[in-house]
């Protein structure tokens, strides 16, 4: 029984040997793909539930120690606020008493109303608080409850001052200017005691002011010494009365020096009740306000040191316990994915080994594991038959190869046949332009000649009567007149064929020769036009010119004209065909510093999307049965993309017409032109995604 144990110790980590691995291996590839990767999601998503579960349930008792937490600091907030509320108040009341005011008062009172409201509606709910606000509201309420008593006490100070300081030392004053007014003279003998007396008077009145607002007892003892002088002075001042009005002011002069001491003695009493009331009640009940507070505020600190430990320490827990999670989970994610990467990776490494073997031409070799069910036994399948069909395409190329040497010498017949069409083309062309360039010439010549013939039969009857009979004045006139009419005909009519024949040479020089220079595109826009005229007395067309001035181009003027040429012969025989009226513009304009945009559209026929898609292509043409090459447009796109190096777009819609855009540089590139590329078979087709009628 040990010995089998043993042995069962022994080979059991054989079984995760590159044997075990494989068999593994091979059990994980009877599952699909899909499943395969659905288990490591179904793993990730237990370990998130877990983890979830677990962050959860230490959320709750973090949240509840983070709530004492938040809850001890709104207390602390709380007394914070009463301290300095009450400091305040404090504050205000000694401001009240020094220098009384309503508004210090109502301030006073706001502020009171403040407190006991923080007392009774924040302090007497707040949890923290509830247990241990009774003596702080006990202090508080006597506190404020000082403030009443000071208040009246200040009140009666106020009217002793009033009444029994300030109202006897009105009468004193009065007294005195009675005493100096009935002293008739300032050698009396009554002035220096008069003098002393009423300086000791000032002198009283400002240390009992002093006294009143300051409560200094330099004052109040300033202030009996003074009153103490006027007493001893009033006797010598009646013994030296001169009359009678003198010592009856005198007499009542000592009475109320006598009542400003009892007014002086009873406000210094007053205010030593005040000074002891502010010292033991106000004072005092802030100072137990404030200690209550500190104690409150030390329980408070206490809590929220707990609470703070006991937060740290269920983060702590949760931590270690999700990490434990995460580390044993991660184990086991670990090995699965490792088992089903090595499930996948393997196949599909003898895949590739397969690919690169066809791609380095080793048809031969067979690809392994095209028996296997899942997704990469599909793929080997799938590569299978690119072999397979690798091996069809290179006995294909074979045979190709053969064929294409028969189809070389096929396409050089086809581009000798191409060049002669074009050439028939371009022939077509000037034979339709020789016929116009006849036409129009001829009317101005014909004017002259039938002019000229007119005007040698008038002048032989001229010369007939000037014969035979005399010569009268009418007559003279009538043939003088009829001679300036018939040589400005002449004139006029010789000219209009000189222009004309000047502007068909240009042409003709610019298209026969593809020499490069510089010309004006206004200029040469016009001459061509010129040349196009005759075409467009044969059909009810209208052309509208509209290419400014200024725009001059370093390329090839024949080029150009047979560009537009083309275009406008292509316009008449399809956009316009069955003598259907319409209208063509040609318009330019400059685009940028180095680019020209030419517009050449109609209102015609317009082409399907299928003819557009082929007609710049050689050889393509809508009216075969009529004699069309299938040339023209792809003259024009030749010439546009390689002689002079721009690029050309098509728009068009059946019905509404066509539209061309050629945008080609103002310095041609200098490519050979569409004769010369056909001629030695180098001549490229257009884009097929180009378009044209």
């Amino acid at each position: 029984m040990a010995e089998s144990q043993q042995d069962n110790v022994t080979k059991r980590p054989a079984a995760f040997g590159p044997q075990g691995r494989f068999r593994v291996v091979q059990l994980l590839r009877a599952v699909p793909i899909r499943w395969r990767i659905l288990s490591i999601a179904l793993l990730n998503s237990a370990v998130v539930i877990a983890l979830a579960l677990l962050i959860w349930n230490g959320s709750k008792v973090l949240g509840s120690a983070w709530d004492d937490v938040r809850q001890v600091r709104d207390s602390d907030k709380i007394l914070a606020k009463l301290e300095s509320e009450t400091s305040r108040l404090q504050n205000l009341i000694h401001r009240y008493i020094n220098q009384p005011s309503p508004d210090l008062f109502a301030e006073i009172l706001l502020l009171r109303e403040a407190v006991l409201g923080t007392l009774t509606n924040r302090a007497s709910t707040d949890p923290m608080l509830s247990g241990s606000v009774e003596e702080l509201e006990r202090a508080t309420s006597h506190f404020l409850d000082g403030f009443g008593e000071l208040r009246a006490l200040q009140t009666t100070i106020t009217k002793t001052y009033d009444e029994q300081v300030l109202a006897p030392t009105k009468d004193m004053a009065g007294l005195y200017s009675i005493i100096e007014g009935a002293t008739g003279h300032r050698d009396a003998l009554i002035w220096p005691a008069l003098g002393k007396s009423r300086e000791a008077f000032t002198s009283l009145l400002v240390a009992a002011n002093t006294y009143y607002l300051s409560l200094a007892s330099a004052s109040a003892e300033e202030a009996r010494r003074n009153t103490d002088t006027i007493e001893k002075t009033i006797p010598v001042m009646t013994d030296l009365a001169e009359n009678d009005l003198q010592r009856m002011a005198l007499a009542r002069l000592k009475v109320k020096t006598a009542e400003l001491r009892d007014g002086l003695t009873r406000l210094s009493e007053q205010l030593a009740s005040r000074t002891e009331l502010l010292r033991n009640t106000i004072d005092a009940s802030q100072a137990d306000a404030i200690g209550a507070i500190d104690g409150l505020s030390v329980k408070m600190r206490q809590r929220e040191q707990k609470a703070q430990e006991t937060f740290d320490k269920t983060l702590s827990a949760i931590s270690r316990r999700v990490l434990s999670i995460a580390v044993v989970f991660l184990g086991v994610i670990m090995s699965a994915g490792v088992m089903i990467a090595l499930s996948i990776r393997l196949p599909l490494a003898q895949i590739m080994a397969a690919m690169r073997a066809i791609t380095s031409g080793d048809l031969d070799r067979p690809v392994q594991g095209t028996a296997a069910r899942d997704e990469v036994g599909a793929m080997a399948r799938a590569v299978e038959v690119f072999r397979e069909n690798a091996i069809a395409k290179r006995k294909t190329e074979d045979e190709l190869r053969s064929s294409k040497e028969k189809a070389e010498s096929a396409l050089l017949e086809l581009n000798t046949a191409q060049q002669n069409l074009i050439d028939a083309e371009r022939l077509a062309a000037l034979g339709g332009l020789v016929a116009g360039v006849a036409h129009e010439v001829n009317n101005p010549i014909g004017i002259s000649l039938t002019v000229a013939s007119s005007f040698a039969r008038r002048a032989e009857m001229f010369e007939n009567d000037l014969k035979t009979e005399q010569l009268r004045r009418s007559k003279l006139d009538e043939f003088v007149r009829t001679s300036r009419d018939a040589s400005q005909q002449l004139v006029a009519n010789l000219q209009r064929a000189g222009e004309l024949i000047q502007s068909f040479k240009q042409v003709a020089v610019d298209r026969s020769h593809a020499e490069r220079r510089q010309f004006s595109l206004s200029e040469s826009t016009d001459q061509i036009v010129a040349s196009l005229r005759p075409v467009l007395k044969k059909a009810a067309i209208t052309l509208s010119v509209d290419v400014p001035e200024g725009l001059l181009i370093d390329g090839y003027p024949g080029a150009y004209g047979q560009i537009l040429t083309n275009l406008f012969l292509n316009a008449v025989n399809h956009a316009f065909a069955d003598g259907r009226s319409g209208m063509i513009s040609i318009s330019a304009r400059g685009r940028g510093a180095d680019d020209v945009e030419i517009i050449f559209a109609d209102d015609g026929a317009g082409m399907t999307p299928d003819v557009q898609r082929q007609a710049f292509d050689p050889f393509f043409t809508t009216r075969r049965n009529e004699g069309g090459t299938g040339l023209g447009l792809h003259i024009v796109y030749n010439l546009v993309t390689q002689q002079l190096g721009g690029r050309m777009m098509l728009e068009s819609r059946v019905g509404q017409g066509t539209t061309f855009r050629i945008i080609m540089p103002r310095i041609a590139k200098g490519q050979p032109t569409i004769t010369d590329a056909a001629a030695d078979g180098t001549s490229q087709w257009p884009n097929r995604t180009m378009s044209s009628n």
